[in-house]
């Protein structure tokens, strides 16, 4: 069990997208992502050998003294990595956890809440269906609809009380278009939802 981990960075901020939007957060980014979107943003994330490792008890005495309101694990794509002794010793502290993960290795951790973001690039490990509490799909152009449908006709029936309410669409932040395309969309199937990257406009991390 991994008792350090690489990490790239870890800030306190607010949950920028998707249901929690605007909640006070602290975010760990974990280092090592082998799914490769063309349009990522965090790039610098991809190389775990080019960030520093950091033991658990680092990582979890800087969420401490931040005192949010929750913990978000992020990356980079962070299921790369064991994620139970993280997950475990944050929860000791008594912190609401939460992972954002595009769901492409192994299921492992445990979690108050997970957000659910898959990439065509690298499709999603059978094990992340039955763990998803939102779904939150980027969208470029009309096949990342089609993609959005099939996944989430693989989730629980039971994911949440408002299954219908935690559908998330995204529009790709260089692409003006996804934002038209998504509006109708989400118009037309009142399962979805249009999620916007607050923490651009705001001009924070």
């Amino acid at each position: 069990m991994n008792q350090s981990l690489p990490v790239v960075e870890m800030f306190h901020s607010v949950q920028g997208e998707g249901v929690w939007l605007g909640t006070n957060a602290f975010f760990i980014r974990l280092a090592g992502c082998d799914v490769g979107c063309p349009w990522c943003d965090t790039k610098i994330s991809w190389n775990a050998k080019r960030h520093p490792q950091r033991s658990i008890s680092d990582l979890v005495a800087e969420a401490v003294k931040a005192s949010p309101w929750m913990v978000v694990i992020t990356g980079g794509e962070p299921l790369m990595h064991d994620l139970t002794a993280l997950s475990a010793a944050l929860k000791e502290q008594g912190l609401r956890v939460h992972l954002e993960t595009s769901g492409a290795h192994p299921f492992t951790g445990a979690f108050d809440w997970v957000t659910f973001s898959p990439k065509q690039f690298k499709p999603p490990h059978a094990s992340i269906y039955s763990h998803v509490n939102e779904l939150k799909v980027v969208v470029k152009s009309p096949e990342d609809l089609v993609w959005a449908e099939q996944n989430a006709q693989q989730l629980s029936p039971n994911m949440n009380q408002h299954n219908q309410y935690m559908q998330y669409l995204q529009p790709e932040w260089d692409t003006p278009s996804s934002k038209d395309l998504i509006l109708q969309y989400v118009l037309q199937h009142p399962q979805w939802r249009v999620s916007l990257q607050m923490h651009k406009f705001l001009g924070v991390r």
